[in-house]
C-alpha cells in the first residue's frame, strides 16, 4: 500500500467498550495526497493493539464520550501547531 498520509503530530486517545481492549484513535495533523498535491488535514484513524488499521473508519460509540475526548485531542494539537482556523 503506497502512504498518502503523514502525520506530522499525533495524540492517542483511548477507546471505550464497546470497542475490544486496546483500542485508541489516532488523532493526527499532517499532510495528504490528494492526487498529486499536498493538503494539510486532521486525519482520526482507529488504532487496535498498536496498529493503525487503514480500512476503519473511526466509530464513537453512543453513551460515551469518546467524541469529546477525540475533539479535546484535535484542538490541543491545533493549539500546538498554532493554527486557528483552517
Amino acid at each position: 500500500m503506497v502512504k498518502k498520509f503523514f502525520p506530522e503530530i499525533h495524540r492517542l486517545v483511548s477507546a471505550s467498550s464497546p470497542h475490544p481492549e486496546n483500542t485508541q484513535y489516532k488523532v493526527s495533523i499532517g499532510v495528504e495526497d490528494w492526487g498529486g498535491g499536498y493538503v494539510s488535514v486532521i486525519k482520526v484513524q482507529m488504532v487496535y493493539d498498536g496498529s493503525v488499521s487503514g480500512r476503519k473508519s473511526p466509530s464513537y460509540p453512543l453513551g460515551t464520550d469518546d467524541h469529546r475526548r477525540v475533539l479535546e485531542a484535535v484542538n490541543e494539537l491545533l493549539e500546538e501547531k498554532s493554527i486557528t482556523s483552517l
